[in-house]
């Protein structure tokens, strides 16, 4: 390992002594979401984030349909260095009915306390570095929630709360019963809702901010093709943002992107990344991929800067972030 690959600086997320890498790396699309899986290269790009300075993984129940298959990839990938890093979980669905899952909820403390007992064995590890909501459940009260995760941090199970697209009141209240560390929602220079309402209140509560989806879901990268060359078990055949007409805007938006970032040597994903980490040294994004090329990519991007000039580009190029919406309405988070 060189001494660049060793010194990925760190960001400290929340309050109660969590610190990581800057850039981590999210893992779902390994399993799902992005076609068949592909677990050889899911490990070898985990192991090469490692080496790279990747301290913090990503997964979730969900990204496993309920089979654990996520959760065992990594906890395969990282056996050798478990003890090195942070690794993220969560719960929150009913993945019951294979028909809808992601779409009914289950927040339950008995269910919260199944999925993570499931979690800590498909990962083969004893502890939970961070346990989220994956979604929040209007059926369950977040003080329930935030009660439950609680017991388990006292248990030794967890270690620190996190919760995934929650709104302000929802953060205010799960904090209140128990600190919440981490706050895991979709922020992008193509998704910019959280900055009117959730990262002022993260920021005044000391709760750290982790964007999912940091690229777009692949928008802002130099792979991107229409939505119909896609297959249906890929979900950029159905996202908005990728539909025809929205898809002609964003592609121009990253074509200016991606001329701005040539003129300072990097690559346009790089400089979304970059974006990202100027906007706080309480961020620190997930980008997802299967390459461990990409994952090199990726870490680069901690160590650009980005003056005050290029960030009024970005800003000037994409006022309000993409055209087209992040999920179908049935999907859509409510704040």
């Amino acid at each position: 390992m060189t001494q660049h690959e060793q010194n990925l600086p760190k960001r400290a997320l929340g309050t109660q002594g969590l610190e990581v890498g800057a850039i981590g790396l999210g893992t779902m699309g390994m399993t799902m979401a992005y076609g068949a899986a592909d677990e050889e290269g899911g490990i070898a790009t985990i192991r090469r984030a490692y080496e790279l300075g990747v301290t913090f993984y990503d997964t979730a129940e969900l990204y496993g349909m309920g089979t654990g298959s996520n959760e065992q990839l990594l906890g395969r990938a990282v056996k050798d260095f478990r003890d090195d890093i942070v690794i993220a979980t969560k719960f929150g669905f009913d993945l019951s009915d294979p028909q809808r899952a992601g779409l009914a909820l289950d927040s339950r403390p008995e269910h919260i306390r199944e999925v993570t007992e499931n979690s800590l064995r498909h990962l083969g590890t004893d502890r939970i570095d961070v346990l989220y909501q994956h979604r929040v459940d209007p059926d369950v009260p977040i003080e329930d929630v935030a009660g439950t995760v609680g017991e388990l941090i006292a248990e030794g199970k967890v270690r620190y709360l996190g919760l995934s697209e929650a709104g302000p009141d929802v953060i205010r209240r799960a904090h209140a019963v128990h600190p919440v560390s981490v706050l895991q929602t979709e922020y992008s220079v193509f998704e910019r809702a959280v900055e009117a309402d959730v990262l002022p209140v993260v920021r005044e509560l000391g709760i750290g901010f982790v964007p999912y989806s940091p690229l777009g879901r692949g928008f802002l990268t130099d792979a991107v093709r229409p939505a119909a060359d896609y297959p249906a078990d890929d979900m950029r055949s159905w996202d908005d943002r990728w539909q025809p007409g929205n898809y002609e805007k964003n592609l121009a938006a990253v074509g200016e992107l991606t001329a701005l970032a040539q003129a300072k040597g990097i690559t346009v994903t790089q400089l979304a990344l970059a974006w990202l980490l100027a906007q706080g040294d309480d961020i620190v994004p997930i980008p997802g991929t299967r390459s461990a090329r990409r994952v090199a990519e990726n870490v680069a991007s901690a160590y650009v800067t980005l003056t005050p000039e290029d960030l009024a580009r970005v800003t000037e190029i994409l006022p309000r972030g993409a055209a087209g919406s992040r999920y179908p309405e049935t999907m859509m988070p409510s704040w």
